[in-house]
């Protein structure tokens, strides 16, 4: 038995640091979010569209991190702010296109490169031969998880 919990240590320590690492950075990153009236789906969902023309609502889930059931109340509730828009493919009925509108774009051209000013705050103080490591590494390890 005690050989078999000798193995596990290993694991369970790379898997507690990858939780707590995720952990720090959501408590670093959501209250800035938070600051400018969004949850962290609408801003996911505000970011992922911004700079570009717009995406169907398939390519949408495939480019967020939420779950396609989820998509749907977040893009509904963006369209109620005056932030998103939905748009029908002239091409195939059945597809909708989602895109920010123009108060979505203004607001998106304020927001996300404040956002992006608050992370690098603290990610920016990573030299970057380490950031890179990281980003190896984080690949690495996303390779062994990935189906």
């Amino acid at each position: 038995m005690r050989s078999e919990e000798a193995a596990r240590e290993p694991f369970m320590t790379l898997i507690r640091e990858l939780v707590r690492t995720y952990q720090a950075f959501e408590a670093y990153a959501i209250p800035d979010i938070r600051s400018h009236d969004f949850n962290p789906a609408e801003f996911d969902v505000l970011v992922t569209l911004g700079n570009t023309p717009g995406m169907t609502l398939t390519e949408l889930a495939d480019s967020t991190l939420l779950f396609k059931t989820t998509l749907t109340s977040v893009v509904d509730r963006l369209e109620r702010k005056g932030l998103v828009e939905r748009v029908p493919c002239q091409e195939d009925r059945r597809r909708t296109f989602a895109r920010l509108s123009e108060k979505g774009e203004r607001v998106f051209n304020v927001v996300f490169p404040a956002h992006i000013q608050h992370l690098k705050a603290r990610c920016g103080k990573i030299p970057p031969r380490q950031r890179n490591r990281l980003v190896k590494a984080m690949r690495e390890l996303r390779s062994y998880l990935d189906t």
